[in-house]
């Protein structure tokens, strides 16, 4: 019997494998040998698709930040405008916090300083808060409070992600908490 072929890997394979040991192990855990191991590769492979691990943490990065803000941008704003919109966003961000993107994101919070992940960090949030914030501003709030709510959401969002990570009994996410983030959010001031 002959050893099986082994699977031609992709920059695309082994982007996809960086970002899953990136939510599973943080910025540490982005190591060649490990994921080669996983993907039964060898570094060779690694280094026909890049030139060396920063490289490789460079393509993560950018495929969370396409998953996890710019397509998810896409398709809540598909959603009816308003407060289904808003609702949507914010039940989706705060509900999957358990996939990979969100195991990804606390760990990039934890290296936050580190200079491949800080200007990523910076463009996400700011790409993140600029579209909530023209959430609020179509429910009539004018930019300054659109601004603050915007940021009151996405602080809301970290804080129950940090806490349903580090201490998960104490998270109540449940539909009634959601609504009342929401009331809150969108109340009149």
């Amino acid at each position: 019997m002959g050893v099986p072929p082994r699977k031609r890997l992709s920059a695309s394979d082994w982007t996809e494998a960086a970002l899953g040991a990136l939510a599973d192990g943080g910025l540490a855990a982005v190591a060649v040998e490990p994921i080669a191991a996983r993907l039964g590769a060898t570094k060779g492979s690694f280094y026909w698709h890049f030139s060396g691990r920063e490289a490789l943490i460079t393509a993560a990065l950018e495929l969370w930040e396409r998953q996890d803000t710019e397509d998810v941008i896409a398709e809540i704003h598909a959603e009816p405008a308003g407060v289904p919109r808003l609702r949507a966003l914010i039940v989706g961000a705060i509900t999957s916090r358990d996939d990979q993107g969100a195991r990804a994101e606390l760990a990039l919070q934890a290296t936050a300083r580190h200079p491949l992940v800080a200007p990523v960090l910076a463009r996400v949030t700011r790409r993140r808060l600029d579209y909530l914030s023209e959430q609020f501003t179509e429910l009539g709030f004018p930019p300054g409070e659109a601004a603050r709510r915007a940021q009151l959401a996405y602080t809301g969002y970290l804080g129950a992600a940090q806490l349903a990570h580090a201490t998960p009994g104490e998270a109540d996410l449940s539909p009634a908490y959601l609504d009342t983030m929401l009331r809150v959010l969108t109340s009149l001031p």
